[in-house]
């Protein structure tokens, strides 16, 4: 095995709410670990940055709501502009990771562990920003070498 272990955090951008994942490459799994409030799209830039410290991840990944068509939605637009902020505030390298999908099966897995649906009280974004994780972890079986 190379040196090449990565520590990620994984975004589900929204305009209220940013759910964040930790994983990492060596064993390939993620973990919800908060939800961010944001205004309008724009998150507490501080409480990031305590995100990152602590994490100190070495790659960040942004979920990029897409069209079922793979078009560029109008929320689409605005999570690569939150990527090239945060890729700018961090220095550390962003990537888009198509998100089609990962708040409904967030919603349904929450649904399976006996959650009433009240995503108010209990937001399924950091959920949806682990299924971006895993999913891109399972994409890049190379990113474990």
């Amino acid at each position: 095995m190379g040196n090449s272990h990565r520590a990620i955090l994984a975004f589900d951008y929204g305009l209220s709410q940013i759910g964040v994942a930790a994983g990492n490459t060596l064993i390939g799994t993620a973990q919800p670990i908060t939800v961010l409030k944001a205004r309008d799209g724009v998150p507490d830039w501080q409480a990031v940055q305590r995100l990152l410290e602590e994490w100190r991840p070495q790659l960040l990944l942004v979920g990029d709501p897409l069209h079922m068509d793979g078009t560029i939605s109008e929320l689409s637009g605005r999570a690569r502009k939150f990527a090239r902020r945060l890729q700018g505030r961090s220095g550390l390298p962003v990537e888009m990771a198509d998100e089609r999908l990962s708040s409904v099966a967030a919603k349904e897995a929450l649904r399976a562990l006996g959650h009433r649906g009240d995503f108010k009280r209990e937001p399924a974004d950091g959920i949806a920003a682990q299924l971006i994780l895993q999913t891109w972890l399972a994409e890049n079986p190379g990113s474990r070498d």
